[in-house]
C-alpha cells in the first residue's frame, strides 16, 4: 500500500436495527456499495450489528462469524477500509470489539477499554488492555469507542497518532458533551478526530440524534450537519495540512511525559491468507 498524503473519510450515520444484525448489514452494505471510488476508510458507528444490546449470549459472534467475513468480502469487492464495534465472544470472554478491515485483507481490533458501567456493560464484557493505533495508507489510526472519550489519558497522542476515531452509540441527552469532547480531542492532541454517532431510538427507548463529524487538529469542525437522518458524512483530510500545523504550533514540545504502564500491549495486524477460515 502506498502513502498517501490526502485520505478520504466517510461516516456512516444510520438508524440501526434493534437486535437485527441480518437487517443491519444489509442497510450498512448498500450505503457503503455507493462509496466505491469515493473513500478509503469508513467508519460505523458503535455495536452496528444490533444497537447496544446487553443481550451478549444471543448476539455476540465469533471472529470467523458471519459479520467479520462480510466486513472482508465487502472491504474487498468495494476496494475501502471498513471498520465499527461489534459484539465479539474470544474463548469465555465478551468484548465490544472495534475491528478495521483493509481491501487487502489486513484485520485489526481494539477492544473498548472503558466499559459504559451505567449502562450494565462492564458486569457483561471483558475490559480491553491496549491502545490499538494502525497504519493504513501512511496515516497512524487510533481506534477507539464510544465512551473512551472522556478519559484523556487512554487517548493521549504519544507522538503516535493523526487520526481518531470514536465508534460510537452516543445519546442525545448528553449530546453537548459528545460536541465538546471530540473538540477537546482533537484540540490537545493536535490531530484529526472522526466521532461517528447512530441516529433513532433503540429497544431500551434510547434516542440518538446522530451528530457525526470530522474535527481537524485546529478544533474546527469541518464536516457536520444538522440532519438526524439516514446520512454519510464525507471529508479529505491532509497529512501535509496537519503536519504544517504542528510545525507552526508546536505544543507536543511541552507536554508531560508519561507511560501508560502494564497496558500498551499493541497488537499487530493479520494478513488473511488464502487458507484463513474466514477466506
Amino acid at each position: 500500500m502506498e502513502d498517501r498524503d490526502n485520505l478520504r473519510v466517510t461516516l456512516v450515520q444510520i438508524d440501526l436495527a434493534w437486535e437485527n444484525p441480518q437487517l443491519n448489514r444489509q442497510n450498512l452494505e448498500r450505503l457503503i456499495l455507493m462509496l466505491i471510488g469515493k473513500a478509503d476508510i469508513v467508519i460505523l458507528p458503535e455495536t452496528f450489528t444490533t444497537g447496544f444490546s446487553m443481550r451478549v449470549n444471543t448476539f455476540a459472534e465469533t471472529m470467523d462469524g458471519p459479520t467479520i467475513q462480510w466486513l472482508v468480502d465487502l472491504a474487498k469487492g468495494a476496494n475501502l477500509a471498513i471498520g465499527g464495534s461489534l459484539l465479539i465472544k474470544t474463548d469465555n470472554n465478551y468484548f465490544n470489539r472495534f475491528v478495521f478491515v483493509t481491501p487487502e485483507g489486513s484485520l485489526s481490533f481494539y477492544d473498548k477499554r472503558h466499559l459504559f458501567s451505567i449502562g450494565g456493560e462492564s458486569s457483561l464484557l471483558t475490559a480491553g488492555d491496549h491502545r490499538q493505533i494502525i497504519n493504513y495508507l501512511g496515516w497512524r489510526i487510533a481506534l477507539y469507542i464510544c465512551y473512551d472519550i472522556r478519559f484523556p489519558v487512554w487517548c493521549r497522542n504519544l507522538e503516535d497518532t493523526d487520526l481518531m476515531i470514536f465508534s460510537a452509540n452516543w445519546p442525545d441527552a448528553r449530546r453537548e458533551v459528545w460536541n465538546t469532547l471530540l473538540k477537546a480531542r482533537a484540540i490537545e492532541n493536535q490531530v484529526f478526530v472522526a466521532g461517528v454517532n447512530r441516529i433513532g431510538t433503540d429497544g431500551e427507548g434510547i434516542y440518538y440524534s446522530g451528530q457525526s463529524q470530522l474535527i481537524n487538529s485546529k478544533g474546527e469542525v469541518v464536516v457536520q450537519t444538522d440532519f438526524i437522518d439516514e446520512h454519510l458524512f464525507s471529508y479529505t483530510i491532509s497529512r501535509r495540512d496537519l503536519n504544517d500545523f504542528r510545525k507552526k504550533f508546536p505544543v507536543a514540545n511541552d507536554a508531560d511525559r508519561f507511560i501508560i504502564k502494564n497496558i500498551y500491549r499493541p497488537i499487530p495486524c493479520a494478513t488473511l491468507s488464502d487458507d484463513h477460515p474466514l477466506q
